[in-house]
């Protein structure tokens, strides 16, 4: 399965949260890496998405749907602002 960037989430992002957040400053809780949301490894497919940091290849996020819920994953970002 060939990565994607963080734009391949972009209206997903946008649906759960809703507001434009590939520009978003990211901190991964794994190694620290900064960067941004757009920066990051996009993995499409399954039961749903993954992005993964680029420095490390640690999980940042992950989107799933079940039974019409959408879940989200944030576990791997240690900051996340938009603002």
């Amino acid at each position: 399965m060939d990565a994607l960037d963080g734009n391949a989430i972009a209206g997903l992002l946008r649906d759960v949260f809703g507001a434009e957040l590939t520009l978003a400053a990211t901190v991964c809780a794994h190694c620290g890496a900064r960067g941004i949301l757009a920066e990051c490894e996009v993995y499409l497919g399954g039961p749903g998405a993954v992005a993964r940091c680029r420095s490390c290849r640690g999980l940042l996020a992950v989107f799933v749907e079940v039974r019409g819920v959408r879940c989200v994953d944030l576990r791997g970002l240690a900051s996340l602002d938009y603002g």
